[in-house]
């Protein structure tokens, strides 16, 4: 049975919908092996998925192959976290300012917010 990396990305539930998960491997946000690939890529046990989530690089490791998706109680069976620590308090920072700065539900950002936002990550 041939397996593609963008199912089973969407079957071990590290995205929402496999049209996204696809978009995600396309556009170099999901890696395997630290290569970008395409969707259709076969995975293999032990391959490494990484994936970009905003400033932080989660990785993933393959323990077997699956192709129908799967409870989130059971997607431990097929894939290990092995995401280092540094990598997860990145996100966790990035998550934080990003909600101390702005309110929730306040709307679209101005033109001098989003400037404060630039200077602030300086881009």
């Amino acid at each position: 049975m041939a397996f593609r990396l963008d199912k089973y990305v969407w079957c071990v539930r590290l995205a929402k919908t496999r049209a996204t998960a696809s978009e995600e491997i396309s556009k170099g946000r999901i890696k395997l092996n630290s290569i970008q690939i395409k969707p259709s890529r076969e995975p293999k046990v032990g391959d490494t998925i990484q994936f970009t989530k905003n400033t932080a690089v989660y990785s993933y490791k393959i323990i077997q192959l699956l192709d129908k998706r799967v409870g989130a109680k059971l997607v431990e069976e097929y894939i290990i976290d092995i995401t280092p620590e540094e990598e997860k308090e990145k996100y966790r920072l990035y998550t934080l300012t990003q909600s101390v700065y702005r309110e929730n539900g306040t709307g679209k950002p101005t033109k001098k917010d989003r400037r404060d936002i630039n200077d602030f990550f300086e881009f």
